[in-house]
């Protein structure tokens, strides 16, 4: 652990540096809007309990994180930077899952009238796969990503992760109703302790689009992935073509709902043999006043699930997320998700079941509480290691942060 420890203390000083120089030297315009840069920070710490499936003693793990972004508030070339990182230690039972998280996203676009392109990054380091949610840190709430499917849907203890996405997003307006864009990405995972499999993924997605009026439009993407295990003449490939709908059923209800065949091919037909399958997307989300609320399916083949034992799985996966506000000082949140993994050749599958209920609280002008509940189910019927979970384990947190307001740097 003395390179996680070197690398803990590296993220820590460069945020630590960031929020220095930007409080040094940027001048505070309260009434600064439009396109003035904006830099954003807080810190707080966590004290976590966890009880997990196949340990005997209860874990009570403290965890400090900060996080900062910054966005330079230009319209036509946007740049954004979000960093979060921290440290978590145990403080008794297992030592499982503790040190150093870190994670930075980074975005730049530009855009004219018809056109856009957005180059980004996203890279994070953690010490395990996701247990809650999918940030990987229980106690300490979601990490900023880009949304998508976990690249680790079989919850493990640890298996320290290092994982990086590299996208290129570009879309143009053809005409009024007419629009084309497409996304590349390279996608790279690897496991320092050699706890599972190191992947590279290429992706390249074009995708068109057709307004047929004010509340509905229709599109089309065709998606082209190719998969290399790492130390393994082993290649896959993954084509689909999936037609979709959106519709904006009024202000606070919007749906999408694509679906499509799946070609899977392989070099080696006796580990993945060719086949074909359906892939689909489904979504639902409502904004209201005082409640959001979204809920979302997926249904995809993926290059494994961050096991040894698992070459190409197929996984299901169904979400919902909900929260609202009670006044200006109260917040209560409520998550659920459900996610089945079979692999390709093998027979039999796993199935993971997560809830979780979290309330935060604002005290004063810069400080935030919150508690938050966290249980989580996990069962298969094939042989898995043993550092991946196996039956009911639950988290109970509590944290403290401190917020304070927005910079707005004025630029001379």
């Amino acid at each position: 652990m003395k390179s996680g420890n070197k690398n803990s203390a590296t993220g820590l000083a460069v945020l630590a540096v960031l929020i220095a120089c930007a409080t040094a030297n940027a001048q505070v315009d309260p009434a600064a809007t439009g396109s003035s840069a904006i830099l954003d920070y807080d810190l707080s710490y966590s004290q976590t309990a966890l009880f997990y499936a196949g340990y005997s003693d209860a874990q009570q793990r403290g965890t400090a994180a900060g996080e900062v972004e910054y966005m330079n508030g230009k319209p036509h070339t946007p740049f954004s930077l979000k960093y979060s990182g921290g440290y978590s230690i145990g403080i008794s039972g297992s030592e499982s899952g503790t040190g150093v998280f870190q994670h930075l996203l980074i975005s730049q676009g530009y855009t004219t009238r018809r056109s856009s392109v957005t180059l980004s990054d996203d890279v994070g380091y953690y010490p395990q796969s996701p247990t809650t949610g999918f940030s990987g840190i229980p106690g300490v709430g979601s990490i900023p990503g880009l949304p998508g499917e976990p690249t680790e849907p079989i919850l493990t203890l640890n298996t320290r992760c290092l994982n990086n996405t590299a996208t290129l997003n570009f879309t143009h307006s053809l005409n009024y109703d007419t629009s084309f864009s497409a996304a590349g990405d390279y996608v790279w995972l690897r496991f320092p302790d050699g706890g599972g499999l190191d992947i590279n993924e290429v992706g390249a997605h074009p995708q068109i689009n057709w307004r047929l009026n004010a509340l509905n439009s229709v599109f089309v993407q065709y998606s082209f992935t190719r998969f290399n295990y790492i130390g393994s003449p082993f290649v896959m490939e993954t084509q689909t073509v999936e037609p979709g709908l959106h519709r904006v059923w009024n202000r606070r209800i919007t749906t999408d709902v694509s679906a499509g065949p799946e070609l899977i091919q392989s070099n080696n037909d006796q580990v993945v043999p060719s086949s074909i399958g359906i892939a689909a997307n489904a979504s639902v989300t409502y904004t209201g006043r005082l409640m959001t609320a979204s809920a979302n399916y997926y249904r995809t083949v993926s290059a494994g699930a961050g096991l040894q034992t698992q070459i190409g799985v197929r996984y299901n996966g169904a979400s919902v997320d909900v929260s609202r506000t009670f006044g200006r000082d109260m917040t209560i949140g409520a998550t659920g998700s459900y996610t089945q993994t079979a692999g390709l050749l093998q027979t039999g599958d796993t199935n993971g079941e997560f809830g979780g209920v979290n309330a935060t609280r604002r005290l004063g002008e810069y400080l935030t509480v919150s508690g938050n509940y966290t249980v989580f189910h996990q069962s298969s019927s094939l042989a898995l290691p043993t550092s991946a979970l196996h039956g009911l384990s639950q988290v109970i947190g509590f944290s403290v942060a401190y917020h304070p307001r927005e910079t707005h740097i004025v630029r001379q």
